[in-house]
């Protein structure tokens, strides 16, 4: 299926914004996977810090679809338009 970005962005919006259940997951999967970088550790809390990283992306990836839908323009947007 080929969707344009806008149409990807509308689908994300009513996923996780317009229907409860999708808040829901969406509250949940930032609860479980929005993690802090860890400060303590030598090597073992960097690799920890990238691990939470790679989860964080796919929550900053919704956000983005969700934000773009509503009108809020991705800052990385901006700096590539420039």
């Amino acid at each position: 299926m080929n969707l344009t970005p806008e149409q990807t962005d509308a689908l994300f919006k009513r996923v996780f914004e317009d229907h409860h259940e999708g808040r829901i997951a969406l509250d949940l999967l930032i609860q479980r996977f929005a993690k802090n970088a860890c400060t303590v550790g030598g090597i073992d809390a960097i690799l920890k810090t990238y691990k939470q990283a790679g989860a964080r992306e796919v929550l900053d990836a919704i956000m983005n679809h969700i934000n773009r839908a509503n009108g809020v323009q991705d800052a990385n947007d901006q700096e590539e338009s420039q």
